[in-house]
């Protein structure tokens, strides 16, 4: 990905819509007290929502293209390590927070993949939360958390009338629940693997 007259993202990191229109906004070419490590900064602005995005680029001497090597704030991205199942739900969770009653059902989908990833497959979900809080997998702290997740699913799912609808922050609260699972289960213990394997 290069600097542009806009930026070429699959979803806006604020409000994750997708194939976003974000054009430049302003630029401008920085480096160090010793006219070292020169680097090109610009900000785009999301059509949608309004957010801002800021790229940079290393620009050294005499190059014509500025590969983009960080941007800010990121776009929300589920890791490879997470089993593809899991994986797949918490993509649509992320891309679909706009309906926050969806994601907040997507999300449980997700916590409910990991466990049976882990060889819990018997049971409920409500089960299933338990056992891995027995088995060690989880703490009791996460097991709280994942039991809120599944009752604000269930809420939805039921269409239980006593029950608020959720909104984004509830679905945002629920994906970053999950997401801390999936790195607690899956990418911490990927990470350690590939580390003690060098």
């Amino acid at each position: 990905m290069k600097h542009g007259q806009s930026l070429e993202l699959d979803r806006c990191p604020h409000c994750n819509v997708a194939k976003p229109n974000l054009p430049g906004l302003q630029g401008v070419e920085t480096h160090n007290d010793r006219y070292q490590n020169p680097r090109t900064w610009r900000t785009y602005q999301c059509k949608t929502c309004g957010g801002v995005v800021l790229a940079v680029a290393p620009s050294p001497k005499g190059a014509a293209s500025q590969d983009i090597a960080q941007i800010w704030p990121a776009p929300q991205q589920v890791n490879e390590a997470v089993p593809a199942r899991a994986r797949a739900f918490l993509e649509q969770a992320i891309a679909s927070v706009h309906a926050p009653a969806g994601a907040v059902m997507l999300t449980a989908s997700a916590v409910d993949a990991m466990l049976k990833e882990k060889g819990l497959k018997d049971g409920t979900l409500y089960k299933r939360i338990d056992a891995a809080s027995a088995q060690h997998l989880i703490t009791a702290e996460m097991a709280a958390w994942a039991h809120e997740v599944r009752l604000e699913a269930n809420d939805q799912r039921h269409a239980d009338e006593e029950a608020d609808l959720p909104g984004e922050a509830d679905a945002n609260k629920a994906i970053e629940f999950a997401t801390a699972l999936a790195q607690f289960l899956f990418v911490l213990p990927a990470r350690v693997a590939r580390g003690r394997a060098k």
